[in-house]
């Protein structure tokens, strides 16, 4: 029987013969899903340049153009905990993949009318469904991929996909500054070049759910995870109440998502401010984007060295980030976009080592873990925009205060687990639960066992 079942859809409280999937058996489908990744934080990279030509071309305060950011993060505030959480729990993660790209590609091909009336308002809606879209798609995309294979490589995983989405943050903003905005920063040819990328974004999109509905997927279920935690710790999570590693991850994750969209939304503000051209501060904007990328690919090979423990990573790179922010605000010039380049490069570890440390112990109720953990992005809708009125009332340097003071609650979590959570931490890092291959006859037999104790539970 092969690893996976060529299902559409699948029950939450099967298991399934994707329990005990080896790295090998779990790279295709791994691979696939990081195409996804490449699409939004191309979606991402585009936004930060947006935000600030929009305020020239349509005559928007720093503060206003906020409101571009807020309805994007907007909609992970909305969705994760409610529909598309309900898609992943009720019809598994195929569907949920088709759903999102579907919300997606009706995203990018409203930007049309929106550029049309040069509607800022029509921008933000459609920015609006835009991450419905995406933030649908990070509610399966960034759980399966922490939990698709061997948990001892979870972090590696997420923090190479990761960097796959760095690539396209990269990418975005040195199109918009050779190409979209190249000899039209302040007219509205670049808008109208704006309307024909999330047309052909559009397009590619569409393909996407043609692909995700005939490759090979496994369907990874809360049942699954139930019976690979008693493996591993062979204990019970017990209920979602009492689950506050999660809850303290999702309240790191808000801060630090925050904090980094509002350095990279008026990273070119805050360029301009020390003396740079907008073209000049977009480029680098892509250098700072381009080390964010590379640091991901180097953070998750250093996850490979078995002495280099993620929660490590998560306080080394959380702390530099606050130093380095701080040295940002304290110096001018050159300097100081040295400085807030630095912050960028160390941002690049720190979301999906939350994430997966968020998820570890839950068991029965990591889907749920996973729909709120996405859910915390939304901090991307609430630090921008105090860092933008900041902007408007005294100056860019005075307005990274609001990500530094992002960056210290976040760093309450690696605190949290370094002290009081290092077993549950590291048991996981050290399991041998799917690094070698279970054949299908021993799944099902443990599976057998183990049912009648997981039908005693339910997500509370």
């Amino acid at each position: 029987m092969p690893f996976y079942r060529r299902t559409v859809a699948v029950a939450d409280d099967a298991i399934t013969s994707a329990v005990h999937l080896t790295a090998r058996q779990s790279l295709l489908p791994n691979l696939l899903v990081s195409i996804l990744f490449f699409l939004w934080g191309f979606a991402y990279g585009l936004l930060d340049v947006l935000n600030s030509h929009f305020q020239s071309t349509l005559n928007i305060s720093s503060s206003m153009s906020a409101g571009l950011s807020s309805a994007y993060f907007g909609a992970y505030f909305v969705c994760p905990p409610t529909i598309s959480g309900w898609i992943l729990r009720r019809y598994g993660f195929r569907v949920t993949f088709m759903t999102g790209l579907a919300v997606l590609a009706v995203g990018c091909l409203l930007f049309w009318p929106s550029g049309v009336k040069h509607s800022f308002g029509g921008f933000c809606g459609s920015m609006f469904v835009v991450g419905a879209g995406l933030s649908t798609l990070e509610t399966a995309a960034d759980p399966f991929l922490s939990i698709c294979g061997p948990p001892r490589y979870s972090e590696i995983r997420l923090n190479l996909a990761q960097a796959i989405q760095g690539v396209g943050s990269f990418i975005a903003p040195l199109l918009a500054s050779r190409v979209f905005f190249a000899h039209t920063v302040d007219n509205t040819q670049g808008l109208k070049n704006v309307q024909w990328v999330y047309l052909g974004v559009a397009g590619f999109v569409a393909l996407l759910i043609v692909l995700f509905f005939l490759a090979p997927m496994p369907e990874i279920t809360d049942a699954d995870m139930h019976f690979l935690e008693g493996e591993i710790t062979s204990g019970d999570p017990g209920p979602l109440r009492k689950q506050h590693n999660l809850f303290l991850a999702v309240m790191s994750q808000f801060c630090y998502v925050g904090a980094q969209v509002a350095v990279a939304n008026y990273f070119i503000t805050f360029c301009e401010e020390a003396g740079r051209s907008p073209s000049q501060a977009s480029d680098l904007l892509a250098v700072g984007q381009g080390l964010y990328a590379f640091n991901r690919f180097v953070a998750g090979f250093l996850l490979m060295v078995p002495a280099i423990k993620p929660r490590y990573i998560l306080t080394l790179y959380l702390g530099l980030c606050f130093v380095f922010v701080v040295a940002a605000m304290t110096t001018h010039g050159t300097a100081s976009i040295a400085m807030l380049i630095l912050v960028l490069c160390f941002e690049s570890a720190c979301f999906a080592t939350i994430f997966t440390m968020g998820l570890r112990g839950l068991g029965r109720h990591t889907k749920l873990g996973g729909s709120l953990l996405v859910a915390a992005i939304s901090g991307g809708m609430v630090f921008p925009a105090m860092t933008g009125a900041v902007i408007d009332n005294h100056n860019a340097h005075i307005a990274m205060a609001i990500p530094m003071m992002g960056y210290v609650l976040a760093f309450i979590y690696p605190v949290y687990v370094n002290m009081f959570k290092r077993d549950l931490m590291d048991s996981h890092r050290a399991t041998d639960v799917g690094v070698v291959a279970v054949n299908d006859k021993q799944v099902q037999l443990e599976a057998t066992q183990s049912h009648a104790e997981h039908a005693g539970h339910t997500v509370q």
